[in-house]
């Protein structure tokens, strides 16, 4: 019984960590873009990467989405590693991060989070030689009552996150944001990576952008 009892555990566990791809959710597929120039900042893209993966958890804003990583609190993020999200009128869920570089990370939603897909934060420059940093997912609700959620409070409170997230980067680098932040919401059809029907599969941890020069 005990081993039956075993088996039925770790089946759980493993159905509760499973990624869910965007082409497995509810609705429209949204590409949801925030972008910034950084001023008055003397950070290079690759020390904002570094600051994502050491600290990732002090730039969400707790009146909306807190974040916590499980293992050790003081490593920095890598492919493989979980956080635990508790999100403002939502519960509890979990991303998995699947792609790092130098200048950014990436995460995919697991089972139980209201939305399905991934998400990429990032830092380059702009023709001016200014840090930028990005936000950008790729996403659809996990459920037509998600959908629905999203749709009548879940944008406005993601969207206040996102910036928020991208003003508390600014000022770790010792700068501000320059102007506004950029946000750009458009319908997009799926790629590969949005359907990730196989771990093997081509492009399935692959971001949502490529830091690049230019940001």
């Amino acid at each position: 019984m005990s081993g039956s009892s075993t088996q039925v555990d770790q089946e759980t566990k493993s159905e509760a960590q499973a990624v869910v791809c965007a082409a497995a959710g509810a609705g429209p597929l949204l590409e949801r873009d925030y972008s910034a120039a950084i001023e008055g900042a003397s950070c290079t893209p690759e020390q904002i990467g570094a600051m994502l993966r050491e600290r990732f958890e002090e730039f969400a804003p707790s009146e909306t989405a807190v974040f916590r990583r499980e293992g050790d609190p003081k490593a920095p993020l890598g492919v493989g590693d979980e956080m635990e999200i508790r999100i403002a009128l939502r519960g509890r869920c979990k991303v998995r991060v699947v792609h790092v570089d130098a200048r950014s990370l990436t995460l995919r939603t697991l089972k139980g989070h209201p939305e399905a897909g991934r998400i990429t934060f990032g830092a380059g420059r702009d023709p001016e030689g200014r840090p930028t940093f990005r936000i950008l997912s790729r996403t659809r609700a996990s459920g037509l009552l998600n959908y629905l959620g999203y749709l009548f409070l879940g944008k406005q409170l993601q969207s206040r996150c996102w910036i928020r997230f991208i003003d508390r980067v600014a000022l770790a680098c010792g700068g501000k944001v320059a102007g506004r932040i950029r946000v750009r919401t458009r319908k997009v059809v799926d790629e590969a990576a949005d359907r990730a029907e196989s771990e093997g599969e081509p492009g399935h941890d692959t971001p949502t952008f490529v830091c690049g020069g230019g940001g």
